[in-house]
């Protein structure tokens, strides 16, 4: 392989969402540097932030409809018991929730937790605060899909954080989906809590690392026990 073919592997696409920033981030960088060289170096810095932030990487998505994926890379933050936001329809008993917090430094392309149907997708305007804190599932601007696999039905939250300002969304109600496949993107910093069936066990951790697409979260067909974890 070539060097230039082997650069090539490791570069990750970058989504179409990005164009756009990327485009006026260069241009600023232009811009700056004809005013003043060490802005321009910045500048630049900023673009080049700006185009790993939108970058899109191909993942590996295990097969299986008892299986759920993290649909967001970045850390889990939270892994609790709770209700449901009422516009998914979901009932009032609070559920397993795993949250993501994705940081400006993950990839911000969110994929499908399962394969099946779209059944609802629900758009909720609201506040931008932090979107680490348990309060802004209640509170902030939000996107909520519910989706009914084969083993089960599912909400996923897209949550707008305090940087975030747009939530864009690539699906319709109705859609057949497979798991892992590009549902949408947060800009800037943001959350996705994942709410599943009562019983279910989330085989992840808070401080834990995911993948979206790639990091199992939890096996439907396992509703006793979970894992056990170590920090090391």
């Amino acid at each position: 392989m070539s060097i230039a073919n082997s650069i090539r592997s490791q570069l990750s696409p970058i989504n179409p969402e990005g164009y756009p920033f990327i485009g006026a981030f260069a241009l600023a960088s232009l811009i700056l540097f004809l005013l003043w060289p060490p802005l321009g170096w910045i500048g630049t810095l900023l673009t080049l932030w700006c185009a790993y932030f939108f970058r899109d990487p191909p993942r590996v998505t295990p097969v299986s409809d008892r299986l759920v994926v993290s649909p967001a890379d970045g850390r889990i933050s939270l892994v609790v018991n709770a209700v449901p936001p009422l516009e998914l329809g979901l009932g009032t008993m609070p559920l397993p929730r795993v949250s993501i917090f994705m940081s400006v430094f993950d990839c911000h392309v969110n994929r499908t937790p399962i394969s099946g149907r779209i059944e609802r997708i629900v758009y909720t305007a609201g506040k931008f605060l932090n979107a680490d804190l348990d309060k802004a599932s209640e509170d902030n601007e939000r996107n909520g899909f519910v989706i009914a696999g084969a083993a089960g039905q599912i909400g996923v939250v897209q949550i707008a954080g305090l940087i975030a300002r747009r939530i864009v969304c690539w699906v319709k109600e109705g859609q057949e989906i497979v798991a892992g496949e590009r549902i949408g993107m947060i800009r800037f910093g943001s959350r996705v809590d994942v709410y599943l069936p009562a019983g279910t066990a989330p085989l992840v951790s808070e401080g834990q690392t995911s993948l979206a697409g790639e990091t199992v979260i939890a096996d439907l067909g396992k509703t006793v026990s979970g894992r056990t974890f170590r920090v090391s």
